[in-house]
């Protein structure tokens, strides 16, 4: 374009200025359009997500801890129901009672005790000395005196540590009477304590009085609830006995905070979950970066692009002035005409590909969000599956540490030599009453003599009631069914496995069998803490746990755990099996 007169370089000047601009223009429009569209879809779409995701998890773990609350009452009610006052009030009695519950159950009761219409403690099994204690001035023995079963807040009390109690009150003569235990509170802590999502998303317990019910180790916003609205279905527009209250709201020090609530204890507790805004949507907040970061990329390809088309466009087009120059008028013109068709047909050619490429595409993601019905589209769930798997794989690679936990509960940690058979029959002859009831015939495969366990004699016994229960419950009552126990050594690991006739249990749900909070029972039944708990002692023991189940045919559990030094051991054992014991 040297030789050309200043007023064509003008010309060329302008037409490589506006094939930039067009080209710029076309190709941007479609990017942004799409871009925008996209993101604010994934926007809507990951909300709901998360609103969905933590309303879930608060009503399921909220569902955990009213079933947790439910049955020590109903353990309470049975033991208050099932004695008479002049037997609990036995000191010697009412210890039997707690270490029966602690070995069943563990040790969620403390202590119990037994008061009269005066509050005075006349009867006392426990940890404390609280024999001749009065609480005739505390304001839940009023409370309790006037319900029939009632759980307290948590308080400090007489012994000085938080704890809550659960209370039963019956009659003798026509006099009340309570019978009081204590429920341990870093055991229902935990319950609580595990629960978090992500860097700042914990979880807690408060009262009416927006009191905390449960320890916690983060910064608790309470200025959020300073209203207590919590507890007044009327100003939130929500049934929160039912449905959690998601809600944002902005803290003193100027955050946002996403708190999630779920009310407990018949409405006078609310669970409540609260985590940063920032980082609930962290993940969202990182695909919007990495859009604009798409985004600014393409712009720029496409600015290089458009300025590379331009430019070798309009020398073409110089150079086919040039060579027009030497013809003839005629023969100029119509080479003129005849360069400028060619070079406008290549252009468009190499335009039209992929701009017809990106229209294509964006016109058919246009279509799939606005002429159909998107909310009832197979496409959304499409879409929602892929954005679900990004978000998984990314929330995988950033933290393992919330989820398990250790669920174990406290329990009686002393190692010491037991007999493994023994402890069998005893678990047995306590579930017999149970398997009596559900139309269950246990069955004793024992192999004698059997080296001893050197293990906590408690927890094994909880896990053996565990697996027994669970099995007793897999099998339906009125077609009964057979649960056989057998016990065998080889080396130096001792075996056992439980074995029922039940409904079997899924592949699917045999992968998360061991998960916390996962149970295939009917909501309300059961924690999922069990075979979690049972998964946790056996590994501490440095046994194995093996399961394998068929639907419709059954489940079997196996345990192998190593056996103790002993001098009692033979070279030769000799093998024998007991008979089968129906209950």
């Amino acid at each position: 374009m040297g030789n050309n007169p200043p007023d064509r370089l003008e010309y060329y000047a302008s037409l490589k200025r506006n094939i930039f601009i067009a080209v710029v223009i076309v190709s941007m429009i479609p990017l942004i359009v799409f871009g925008s569209i996209t993101r604010y879809e994934f926007h809507t779409s990951y909300a709901e997500k998360v609103r969905a995701h933590l309303s879930i998890m608060v009503k399921k773990h909220a569902q955990n801890i009213d079933t947790f609350l439910k049955e020590r009452q109903a353990n309470i009610v049975s033991l208050a129901s099932s004695y008479p006052y002049e037997q609990l009030a036995d000191n010697a009695f009412l210890a039997q009672q707690l270490t029966r519950f602690q070995k069943t159950y563990g040790p969620v009761i403390t202590d119990l005790g037994i008061i009269n219409e005066k509050g005075e403690q006349i009867s006392y099994a426990g940890p404390f000395q609280l024999k001749d204690a009065n609480y005739a001035e505390s304001e839940w023995l009023k409370q309790a005196m006037a319900s029939d079963v009632y759980t307290s807040d948590v308080f400090m009390g007489l012994r000085r540590l938080p704890h809550f109690i659960v209370a039963v009150r019956s009659l003798k003569n026509g006099t009340p009477w309570l019978l009081r235990a204590t429920i341990d509170f870093m055991a229902f802590n935990e319950l609580v304590q595990n629960i978090h999502i992500g860097k700042t998303g914990f979880a807690f317990i408060i009262n009416k009085k927006i009191e905390m019910q449960t320890d916690s180790t983060r910064s608790v916003e309470k200025n959020l609830f300073r209203d207590a609205e919590l507890f007044h279905p009327d100003k939130t527009g929500t049934d929160i006995m039912n449905e959690p209250l998601f809600q944002t709201r902005t803290s003193d020090s100027g955050k946002e905070i996403i708190y999630v609530a779920r009310l407990l204890k018949n409405g006078e507790w609310a669970l409540v979950f609260q985590q940063d805004h920032l980082d609930a949507y962290s993940e969202l907040y990182r695909a919007r970066e990495v859009s604009l970061l798409t985004l600014v990329l393409g712009g720029i390809a496409i600015v290089l692009m458009a300025a590379w088309v331009s430019r070798h466009t309009t020398i073409k087009i110089a150079k086919a002035d040039q060579e027009k120059e030497i013809m003839n008028r005629q023969v100029i013109q119509s080479g003129h005409l005849a360069s400028i068709g060619m070079l406008a047909a290549g252009i468009a050619h190499e335009i039209n590909n992929p701009v017809a490429i990106m229209v294509e595409e964006a016109g058919w993601i246009e279509d799939l969000l606005e002429d159909e019905d998107f909310k009832e589209s197979e496409n959304l769930n499409e879409f929602k599956r892929a954005l679900g798997q990004i978000r998984k794989q990314g929330i995988r690679c950033r933290n393992i540490t919330h989820k398990m936990l250790n669920f174990s509960r406290h329990s009686d940690h002393r190692v010491q030599l037991f007999n493994l058979n023994e402890l069998i029959r005893e678990i047995t002859n306590l579930s017999s009453q149970h398997a009596k009831y559900s139309n269950v015939t246990i069955e004793l495969n024992l192999t004698e003599p059997l080296s001893s366990i050197k293990a906590s004699q408690t927890e094994m016994e909880q896990v053996i009631f565990n697996l027994l229960n669970n099995a007793i419950d897999a099998i339906d009552k009125k077609e009964g069914g057979k649960v056989r126990i057998h016990t065998w050594q080889d080396d130096s690991m001792i075996h056992f496995e439980v074995q029922d006739t039940g409904s079997g249990i899924s592949e699917a749900n045999l992968k998360r069998i061991f998960d916390p909070f996962f149970s295939t029972k009917p909501t309300g039944q059961g924690t999922g803490l069990g075979l979690s708990i049972c998964y946790g002692i056996v590994q501490k023991m440095n046994g194995q746990i093996v399961v394998e189940s068929t639907l419709e045919k059954g489940s079997r559990f196996e345990i192998s755990l190593p056996a103790a030094e002993s001098p009692e051991e033979t070279e030769t054992k000799t093998t024998k099996t007991t008979g089968s014991m129906t209950s």
